[in-house]
């Protein structure tokens, strides 16, 4: 039987949200029109509108959906240019989409640097943002691959004792810890459909009384603030999974016993638990073996039937190094690195399963050395 431990990167649909979701698209309708279907619909985004504002701690006046996480970020750096800002500085193990929308921008870009947990360097931070030029700074809420939570209310202190802005990328951290876009005191904060909801769905949260810029150009949908039809069944998904995910915390939280009893025993055989130093998603694990690739491992994995991520990519038969770890200063581990990560519909038989099958595959990998070994003698 096969286990699905690869929420992070893509999560299962609620049954909830392909519910509402075929309601919707059953119903028809544009939501800019004014004929009965159209209200029926604008009514519709309106709702969700008001979930997700709600699973952040946000007005919903400030939510813009939008196609998905990349250009929700997208639009949030957009807007911190728009605004004034002269620099960007982004974390070193931000998501890509974030440090090459930056790299993008046409402004000048600083790395900010991680420690050896993968915890942003607030100190740096503190002296860059005293040098010349107003600046944005991108700071994701939890890494991807690590599930480590960075200190986004003690980097907003700096940043707004500075004059400058703060976007944070909570697409990974909303659903699965408390996320409070005050309490972070952020300027702008993207959201995804790793809530449970389809791909294809996102939204750009802006702090109250914040102008922010389209990146997508055309009619007036989203308050002028993102060009193109809504995707009416999209975005009733997304907030029915938001709200659904909001009154989940406290379950999400217990996913964190079975995680850890799963990555003792992936330790006691010989891997390295990536994070466990410092505050983690309930739901993540980064584990690494120097030596043993990453798509090796996930071979033997799917072959079992467990589905998860390696912390590296392979593209044409070669393996890249996790940028997180690189960022972190692990490079010996960087290419031997995968991650599991659980979501609504995991069990602990599923983390069960994955050390079971984990620690089998280490095992054969370890006799295959040994036998190399010898043949080379």
């Amino acid at each position: 039987m096969s286990i699905y431990l690869d929420y992070n990167s893509t999560a299962l649909v609620r049954p909830q949200v392909q519910a509402i979701m075929a309601e919707v698209l059953a119903e028809g309708g544009n939501p800019n029109a004014v004929h009965a279907l159209g209200r029926r619909a604008r009514s519709r985004i309106e709702t969700a509108r008001a979930q997700v504002a709600a699973l952040v701690g946000a007005d919903p006046t400030a939510v813009v959906f939008s196609s998905g996480g990349t250009e929700a970020n997208a639009q949030g750096i957009a807007s911190a240019i728009a605004a004034g800002c002269e620099r960007l500085i982004v974390s070193a193990t931000e998501h890509p989409c974030v440090a090459e929308a930056a790299m993008a921008s046409g402004i000048p870009v600083e790395v900010l640097p991680v420690d050896g947990n993968g915890v942003v360097d607030l100190d740096w931070l503190a002296g860059a943002l005293q040098r010349p030029g107003r600046a944005a700074v991108a700071i994701h809420h939890a890494n991807n691959e690590s599930g480590v939570i960075q200190p986004i209310a003690e980097a907003a202190a700096l940043v707004r004792a500075a004059g400058g802005w703060l976007h944070v990328d909570a697409i990974q951290s909303a659903g699965k810890i408390a996320v409070d876009m005050r309490a972070l005191d952020a300027d702008t904060l993207t959201v995804g459909a790793k809530l449970g909801a389809a791909q294809g769905s996102g939204a750009l949260v802006g702090r109250e009384g914040l102008t922010l810029v389209r990146i997508l150009h055309g009619a007036g949908q989203e308050r002028g603030l993102r060009a193109g039809t809504e995707n009416t069944a999209g975005i009733a998904g997304f907030g029915v999974a938001a709200e659904i995910a909001g009154g989940e915390l406290e379950q999400a939280a217990h996913h964190a016993s079975w995680r850890d009893a799963a990555a003792e025993r992936v330790k006691a055989a010989g891997a390295v638990v990536v994070g466990e130093a410092v505050e983690r998603l309930p739901n993540t694990l980064f584990l690494a073996v120097e030596g043993w690739d990453s798509p090796q491992q996930l071979i033997g994995l799917d072959l079992a039937g467990v589905m998860v991520s390696a912390g590296s990519a392979c593209s044409s038969g070669k393996t890249k190094p996790s940028k997180t770890l690189v960022a972190w200063g692990w490079d010996r581990l960087a290419t031997g690195a995968v991650r599991a990560s659980g979501g609504w519909g995991t069990q602990e038989s599923d983390w069960t399963r994955f050390a079971d099958v984990w620690t089998a595959a280490f095992e054969k990998h370890v006799a295959r050395l040994s036998v190399r070994a010898k043949e080379v003698a």
